[in-house]
Formats: C-alpha cells, structure tokens, sequence
C-alpha cells in the first residue's frame, strides 16, 4: 500500500504517461513520425473506430478532424494513466502492468501499420520504460515516501522483532501505510506534510516540463527531416498541353463567394493519415503491376520526362454535407493515365485499378473511366507550383467526376490492376459503395445562414458542380415560392465548378433561399435528403436569413 493519496496516485499516473508519450518523440525521430506511440495509436483508433463515428468527427472538426483526433487520444491516454496511478497505490505491480499494456499496444500499432519494420517498436518500448519508472519514483520510490520517514523506519526494525505483531513501529507503520485506530492498525495516507508535497509537486512539473520538452523537440527534429527543402528544389516542366485560360467572368469576386480557382492553402484536406508523408521524390518510384501483361516501374525523374498535361479540376469529398466546403478547384498538371495503362496493358476482367498510398491506404477506380478520355492525372502540380506535401507530394492521382475517396490517392506509390470482385479498398468494407461518382450539387454562398441583409436588392450567389457533365441551369426560390433561374458564370469545363448569381427583391422579414442545380444530362437534383454514406450526400441547400 503506497503513501500516496488518491490525488497525488492519479497525478502520478497522468505524469508517468506524459513522460511515456514525450519522449517516445525523440525516438521516433529515428524510426520515422508514423511510430509514435501517440500516432500509432491514433491510426488505430482511425482504422477501428464505427463509421458514424468518423462521419461526426468530419461533420464537426472538418479539416481540423486530425488534430481533434490527437488531442482526444492524448486525453484518453491521460485518463488512462490516472487511473494506474491509483491502481499502482494499491498495488505498484498492477500499476506497472498497466503501463505495460500502454507499451504492448503502442508497439502492436505501430507495428501493423503499412511499411512497418521491427525498428518501429522503440519509440512505445522506450516511453513505456521510462513511465514505468516514473510511476514507480512516485509510488515506490523518492518521490513518494519520504526519505525522513524511510529513515526512521529503518532505525525501528532493529526493535520490531521485541514487539507484537499487532503494535509495529510507528515509522513502519507509518512506511506501511497504517495507524493505530480503536479497532486496530487500518490503512491511511500520510502524504500531508509540506515537504512531501512540494517534493512531488516539484518532480511532477520538472518530468512534465521535460517530458513536454522531449515531445515537442522531437516534432520539431521530425519536421527538419521533412522533405521541404527536396519539393522546393523540384522544377516543373511545362505542359505540352497548357490549360485553357480561365474565362472572364468565370469568377463573379464577390464578397463570401467562394473563389473559381481555391488557394492551395485554402484547399480541403480529408484524409486517415494523422502525420503527412513524406516522401523523397528521389527514392520515389511507382509501381504499375498486377493483371497487366507489362508491369511499369518510374521514378520520380521519369515521371516528368513525360509529357505534361494541366488542367483545372474540382475535387469533391464525399463526406460533404449538403452546402458542405469540403470541396476545390485547382489547376492540375500531371501525366495522363490512360496512357500509362494503355502502355502496362491491363488485361481482361481488370475492371479496378487500386490506388495505394505510401502508409498503405488504398482507394479502387473503376478501369473504364481512368481510360475513357476524360482528363486522369497523376498530377505532380497544383496551381503553378509542386503539389503542397499535405496534398500528395511528389505524387497523387486526380480524376474528374469521382469523389475523392475512390479516386484522389496522394501519396501514390502503386497502380495495381485488379477486379472490383477481387478487391475491397479501404472504405468499402466500412460501409462505402465501391464506385463513387460525384452527383449533381449546389451551394449558397451569400448571403450567409441566419445574416441580416438589408431590405431591397441582395445578390444571391454560390457555386454549383457536377463534374465530366457540367452544369446547364441553376434555379433559387424564396419562402417555397417559383424557382427563379439564376444567371450562371463561364467556367472553364465541364470538369470545374461554376459560379452563380442572382438578384433577390429582399423584403422585410425572415426568409427562406433554396437552391437547386441541372446538369448537362437533365438530372435535376433531388429535393431528397441522404447522408453523405454510402455515396453522398443529396438535398437541396437551404439557407434562412432575416431581412432588417
């Protein structure tokens, strides 16, 4: 039985994994980012946890999703701690068991992540050492009784053999954690006095300080071997077929409209990796394999000895909402796909060509539409410049028409032609369709839900898309009112979304907008509301607003 009270034993728990998650980072350094008892398990819990779950965390975090992700583990670590903190003032052995089975699935997760290598247990083996030897300091060592009282009990043993085994020595019962009560020696806590607690006070902030040192020297150190400096020595060739101009017009710039072409910095990130890649684009290489009858093997330098092709494209995620802004247009430049294909020469019945991610993450796109014409890259540019590493450096795939998650692999390290019967990629066994085209969508910019226009003309805009068949007519309607047609800007494509406006006579009073969108097909979109699993999301975007 320890000296510690409940509070100070659930501190030193809360310590001991502080100093278990901190300076595992250092380590990691060594063993790359991904092996990070924080990160690993992060992964884990991104692979494991319900659909829906990560679906709510979209829907409230966004693009933030990750690092609520991180800090959410941290915390469950953190609770996790507290509690062998007071399992190990009971019994120090349980405690330690804990901390040992923090290690044991630190090192599982790291362990069975894409590209893992034995080396990748250190980082969650070295942290779980060190906090059980935190724990231990606390609960069994200087940090926890104090060295007066240990004193003395040794000075009392010398006569305990004299006395009765039910009145031992003070300072032992004391060390023991007993007082003589009116019905006989019970278990209390002596950690009361002021040199004990500044003693455990001062050693939790000087190993969370260190800890907390040792973490974040450790990110940075990681960040130093990033692979900026090799994407800012990157030129990229100029495209042997350049993109159209964008038209006049094509951006309406007004206030709280999206712009046509989204600034890099600006461009949604959906994706299951809690630490970017990052990949050398000199040991890069793709490889193009499986049912194919000539397997292909590029390097980075290969890859743009090709001719170029730049195009603008909007990407959409599927996990957008209904008037959501998980989605961007940007101007591509990359190598064609269908002519890699049609130089690997896929073979029959591979109906699917699987996608795969450095940290194995994989996505399946159907065969058919990387090679009927319509604008697939492997894009290694975006918007004049090497693809951000957030956004797949040096490589990633871009396919018109199709959300990202069947399509949009960053990160590419593999092409492998297989069959759709064969092969289930990461989302589908969650609960995703296999194919993924992108439907017919509109969204309301301005004004903005629950604003406060002016009475008289407001201009109504927003943008609207439905990628490799483009749109032919917007329509906005107030209070459930006619449809009124909205006057469409030029786009580039069909392939990019298009900006649109319209002049509302607003009246006093509380308003309801709707818009709606038509494709080149004729598929109006549905007034019906789906979520956004399994294939997106449908609806009208409505937004009410109180006109002063």
């Amino acid at each position: 039985m320890s000296t510690l009270s409940r509070r100070r034993a659930a501190l030193a728990g809360v310590v001991a994994a502080v100093v278990a998650l901190g300076t595992a980072e250092p380590v990691a350094v060594l063993t790359g980012p991904r092996s990070a008892p924080l990160v690993a398990v992060g992964g884990l819990v991104v692979d494991l946890v319900p659909e829906p779950v990560k679906q709510f965390a979209i829907d409230v975090f966004g693009t933030y999703d990750k690092i609520a992700l991180l800090v959410g583990t941290a915390l469950l670590l953190a609770a996790f701690g507290a509690l062998l903190g007071l399992a190990a003032a009971r019994r120090l052995v349980v405690g330690l068991a804990g901390v040992a089975a923090f290690a044991v699935l630190g090192v599982a997760a790291a362990l069975t992540r894409a590209g893992a290598n034995a080396f990748d247990a250190l980082p969650s083996l070295v942290g779980g050492g060190l906090g059980a030897l935190t724990l231990w300091a606390f609960v069994a060592g200087p940090l926890g009784a104090g060295p007066a009282r240990r004193e003395q009990a040794g000075r009392d043993r010398a006569d305990a053999a004299d006395r009765p085994p039910s009145t031992p020595p003070p300072a032992v019962a004391a060390l023991a954690g007993e007082e003589k009560t009116p019905g006989g020696w019970e278990p209390v806590r002596h950690d009361d006095d002021a040199e004990s607690r500044r003693r455990f006070l001062r050693g939790a902030g000087l190993l969370t300080g260190a800890a907390a040192v040792a973490g974040l020297g450790g990110h940075w150190l990681a960040g130093r071997r990033g692979v900026s400096a090799a994407r800012e020595a990157v030129t990229l060739p100029a495209p042997a077929a350049p993109a159209p101009q964008v038209p006049a017009g094509a951006d309406l710039s007004l206030p709280r409209l999206a712009p046509y072409v989204t600034p890099n910095r600006e461009f949604y990130r959906i994706d299951t990796a809690l630490v970017v890649p990052q990949v050398d684009p000199v040991t890069w290489r793709l490889r193009i394999h499986g049912r194919v009858r000539n397997p292909i093997e590029l390097s980075f330098d290969d890859l743009l000895a090709r001719p170029m092709v730049e195009r603008y494209v909007t990407l959409a995620c599927v996990s957008n909402e209904v008037g959501g802004d998980l989605i961007g247009n940007a101007r591509w430049l990359g190598v064609p796909i269908r002519e890699l294909l049609d130089e690997a020469g896929p073979e029959e019945g591979a109906d699917q060509v699987v996608g795969r991610a450095v940290d194995g993450w994989t996505c399946g796109t159907p065969t058919s539409v990387l090679r009927d014409g319509r604008d697939a890259l492997l894009a290694v540019g975006m918007n004049g410049e090497p693809l951000p590493i957030q956004h797949g450096f040096p490589v990633r795939m871009v396919v018109p028409g199709l959300y990202g998650y069947v399509s949009a692999c960053k990160w590419l390290t593999e092409l492998e032609l297989t069959s759709f019967a064969d092969f289930d990629a990461y989302w589908v066994p969650r609960g995703w369709s296999a194919q993924g085209p992108i439907k017919t969508q509109s969204r309301i910019d301005t004004p903005r839900p629950r604003s406060r226009p002016a009475a008289g003309p407001v201009i109504v805009a927003g943008v609207a898309w439905a990628q490799h068949r483009g749109i032919r007519l917007v329509e906005v309607r107030v209070d459930g009112g006619p449809w009124q047609e909205a006057t469409p800007a030029q786009a580039v494509s069909a392939d990019t979304w298009v900006q649109w406006s319209w002049r509302w006579d607003a009246t006093p009073g509380e308003h309801t907008l709707q818009v709606r969108a038509t494709d080149t097909t004729g598929e109006t979109q549905t007034e019906q509301r789906a979520p956004v699993a399994p294939d997106g999301a449908t609806g009208w975007h409505t937004v009410r607003v109180t006109v002063t």
